[in-house]
């Protein structure tokens, strides 16, 4: 989780739905949110350790009549989040980059097609790295970790040393809100300017994908999800109330030529001239995001790849193939890879683009979460008898309360996060969330009836515990 990287290169979504209010009850509301679901997903996790994670569980906690069914489908919509959660580094580092040398360049007009280059270059790197840097990848994780610390201690830091004396009031930063979506409801508003919030806390069940290779999974995969919740939700936290002390000119950061606020806070704070240490502090953010793809493509393959051998896709035993010269699935990182440049293309298409993939994101695996999560729930309720706990299990009242706020929460996020960010709603500003998310589970309807439940049993338990 790059948590407070993400935030930086996201908060202008809601400062324009919401403003500082947005981000900081967002982020609480997110974080709060989050740790329930983790919460949640821990006890099934602790139960059944697989690689396939939320649809593993579901075929565990489900009857042999609806087994394969659920599974199949929260799968693909697990697959999609995680698809979508892997083309937002790449956007984000392209945004970041474009947007740095708009700042240093006045005459440079920004294009959506240069944006694309930018986009596909840092996605082919990462292809690269996958297929060819086996042996390159453990230290690249290393070295992204560290980075990820050093990078956050660098802008903490500098941001409030270089801001000091020029602090906003509290006022400012726990009161201001400003609706700039153009919807009549300052709620709705408020409500999709959350994508930034609930965004940055997503993507923790890779620690259930990495089940397989944990020497104690049934322990392990809950305390590395809600660990890492909680570890970066603080790092997050320090760094949007640092910077929302730190704005010089909040108005000229939302209006900046550059597009991202951020790129223009860190102009304000470096004395508007001294574009070289701007750029240099919106650089950890490119960086970090560039090197996330990385990590992102590997973990979404894999994902893919466990999908395939457990033969839920077509041409299944295709996809599953590992390549006996590089030990890699191949085939599998080449379809993620294909699927991250054409949800890329949505930005050239829509300048909502870049919310429509954070919508997806949260969206697709949100409801990934929600299907065993519920599962969960009328087990506790109905058949407690049938779950065979593991080490990892909370107070049954706490866990009634713990999964009931987390359906909650998901259902309050999927309704607000398929809106139109802005009204009116027209072809370029459309958010085509809701397209993709309703295409895609058309689609997987289809090969469901025509393929897939005469041959797709359910995932298969390959992790000895």
């Amino acid at each position: 989780m790059a948590t407070w990287e993400t935030l930086l290169s996201t908060m202008g979504l809601a400062l324009v739905s919401g403003g500082t209010v947005s981000l900081v009850y967002g982020f609480l509301l997110s974080f709060v949110g989050n740790v329930c679901i983790a919460m949640s997903l821990s006890e099934p996790a602790s139960m059944h350790p697989n690689a396939g994670g939320q649809y593993f569980m579901i075929s565990e906690l489900s009857s042999s009549r609806t087994r394969a069914i659920l599974s199949f489908y929260t799968g693909w919509i697990s697959l999609l989040g995680w698809v979508a959660l892997t083309a937002s580094a790449p956007f984000g580092a392209a945004n970041i980059i474009q947007g740095v040398v708009v700042l240093n360049y006045e005459d440079y007009v920004p294009q959506t097609w240069h944006w694309y280059l930018i986009y596909v270059a840092v996605t082919l790197i990462a292809f690269g790295l996958n297929i060819f840097g086996g042996r390159v990848l453990p230290v690249l994780e290393n070295l992204i970790m560290a980075l990820h610390v050093i990078f956050f201690f660098m802008i903490l830091i500098a941001t409030l040393v270089l801001a000091r004396g020029n602090y906003q009031p509290a006022e400012f930063v726990f009161t201001q809100f400003s609706n700039g979506t153009g919807w009549d409801s300052d709620f709705v508003a408020w409500g999709i300017g959350m994508v930034t919030s609930a965004y940055i806390m997503i993507g923790y069940d890779s620690a259930a994908h990495m089940a397989e290779e944990m020497p104690d999974p049934r322990r392990g995969v809950p305390r590395a999800m809600i660990g890492s919740i909680i570890v970066n939700g603080i790092m997050g936290f320090a760094i949007v109330i640092a910077v929302l002390f730190s704005i010089q000119d909040f108005d000229a950061a939302l209006s900046a030529r550059t597009g991202f606020p951020i790129i223009e806070i860190f102009r304000q704070l470096t004395g508007g001239s001294n574009l070289a240490a701007a750029s240099a502090m919106s650089c950890t953010i490119a960086v970090s995001a560039a090197l996330a793809t990385v990590g992102l493509v590997a973990s979404t393959s894999r994902t893919l790849w466990s999908f395939a051998r457990d033969g839920a896709p077509a041409f299944s035993g295709k996809i599953a193939r590992i390549s006996r010269r590089t030990h890699v699935p191949f085939n599998a990182v080449a379809v993620v890879i294909v699927a991250v440049l054409l949800l890329g293309a949505l930005n050239v298409a829509s300048t909502a683009g870049f919310s429509a993939v954070l919508s997806i994101t949260v969206v697709g695996l949100s409801l990934s979460y929600l299907v065993p999560i519920v599962a969960m729930l009328y087990r506790r309720l109905r058949t407690p008898d049938m779950l065979a706990w593991g080490p990892w299990r909370m107070n049954p009242v706490v866990g009634v309360a713990v999964n009931v706020a987390s359906i909650v929460y998901v259902l309050f996020l999927t309704a607000l996060l398929v809106l139109p960010t802005t009204v009116p709603v027209v072809a370029a500003n459309m958010n085509y969330a809701s397209l993709i998310l309703g295409g895609v589970v058309i689609l997987v309807s289809v090969d469901w009836v025509l393929r897939a439940r005469k041959s797709f049993k359910g995932p298969v338990a390959l992790v000895d515990v």
